[in-house]
């Protein structure tokens, strides 16, 4: 290892965001050289951790020169006295360093990470994703991804749910076969987990309410801002329920607990993107299916009211109108027609056309879908039958309903989906660390 100015003192490392609490105290800094400036009389070299950045005062000019020679993104680790300067970032600096390069950089990167916000294109950030996460403003993205998550947990564990994780090789497709990636499981075929359904299903005979955070994987020919082949999905299931509209009230509930994180742990975070989070409603308003495409004919001139399913642009225009007619970033559309719900969804009662589930819409994107599923044996051996399904593939997964299921429901949120609507990142791929779609598979 070199080391100017002598050997830095084996004293505890601290973060950059800590450094409040030692002013008048000499302190140690890892991180990376993030930027340098260099003045007349004066080099100010700012240091950059896993949590923020911090000035530190470089007034040797052997010591400036010292540090000029290095490229930016070296590993340093930095001893020195902490000064409160109301002219310095955060009012706070470091003074009288002594600097100890750990690993030098052997290349200047590809772009400017000092700068407020990176110039080059997604597809050249993608390529470069080892470095361009290390950019606070694209940092910042994932640390509310970490926060959502986490808060999806929390608000869940305090309803007595019980985190699961579940195979992503199966036997046989949740969703129905054309969108899965087939693999070779040691000479018989096998897939990758479009979702957990039948597992989560499943575990609520053990558990009654579970939950799961983990990728899921669809082969869907998509080249769209909002569509990947891997994403997280965050799945949960309960059981002893009415009907949907108890599951519905538990996503309220979740997304609560979600927003509640998210500003008490991304709280800087959320400052870098300048994001102002979501009021969720007490009860997010709940349009029925029909009713739904009803008003798009009368509003909107477009006789949509066979469609089995709402396009995109209705979407759009659904989440527009609930912003007017309820102040609400947030809309359920329920009771979707039962042809375009899979097997084990639960018809209406009343309406056996329709389905008791939903679909929730954030400012005009559809991003979580869920319901009530069949409980009982026989309705799934009617529901296969009628979609001419053979249930033999499914054997394991109905042995469950063989022995005495509740009536139960749950829903699945898509990470990367929320975080890009939360942050109104135009692309999908700005808030996925690695990407995986039609033509990226690497890095």
């Amino acid at each position: 290892m070199q080391s100017f100015q002598g050997l830095v003192l084996m004293q505890q490392r601290i973060w950059t965001t800590c450094i409040g609490e030692h002013i008048g105290e000499r302190v140690r800094l890892s991180g990376w050289l993030h930027h340098l400036r260099q003045l007349r009389h004066v080099t100010f070299l700012i240091l950059r951790d896993g949590k923020g950045l911090t000035q530190i005062v470089v007034e040797d000019p052997t010591l400036a020169e010292q540090l000029a020679s290095l490229y930016h993104e070296s590993v340093l680790s930095v001893e020195g006295l902490v000064i409160a300067n109301p002219q310095a970032p955060n009012g706070i600096e470091i003074q009288q360093p002594i600097v100890e390069v750990l690993n030098p950089s052997t290349a200047p990167p590809p772009f400017d990470l000092f700068r407020p916000t990176l110039k080059a294109q997604l597809p050249t950030l993608l390529d470069y994703a080892a470095i361009s996460l290390r950019h606070p403003q694209r940092r910042a993205l994932f640390q509310i991804s970490a926060a959502s998550m986490e808060g999806f947990r929390a608000a869940l564990r305090r309803e007595q749910f019980v985190e699961i994780q579940t195979p992503k090789m199966v036997a046989s497709a949740t969703e129905g076969g054309a969108n899965v990636f087939a693999i070779n499981y040691f000479g018989s075929p096998a897939y990758l987990a479009q979702s957990p359904q039948f597992y989560k299903q499943t575990m609520v005979g053990v558990f009654e309410r579970v939950f799961e955070v983990a990728p899921v994987f669809r082969a869907e020919p998509h080249d769209t801002p909002r569509h990947l082949n891997e994403y997280v999905s965050l799945d949960m299931e309960m059981g002893f329920i009415e009907n949907h509209r108890t599951v519905m009230a538990m996503l309220t509930c979740v997304l609560q607990g979600m927003v509640q994180t998210i500003s008490e742990q991304a709280a800087e975070a959320l400052k870098l993107v300048k994001l102002t989070l979501p009021q969720i409603p007490a009860a997010i308003p709940i349009i029925h299916f029909s009713e739904a495409l009803e008003l798009i004919y009368r509003e909107m001139g477009e006789d949509a009211r066979h469609e089995p399913d709402l396009s995109p642009s209705h979407e759009r225009w659904l989440g527009e109108w609930a912003q007017r007619q309820y102040q609400s970033e947030f809309l359920l559309v329920e009771g979707y027609p039962m042809v375009k719900r899979p097997f084990y969804t639960h018809p209406d009662p009343a309406r056996p056309q329709y389905s008791n589930s939903f679909d929730l819409l954030f400012r005009g994107l559809e991003l979580v879908t869920g319901g009530q599923r069949l409980h009982r044996y026989d309705d799934y051996l009617q529901a296969l039958q009628a979609r001419g399904l053979n249930p033999e593939p499914l054997s394991g997964y109905l042995d469950a309903f063989k022995y005495g299921m509740p009536p139960h429901g749950g829903f699945a949120i898509g990470l990367e989906r929320w975080v890009a609507r939360l942050v109104e990142a135009p692309n999908i791929r700005e808030v996925t660390l690695f990407p995986r779609d039609l033509n990226r598979l690497t890095p």
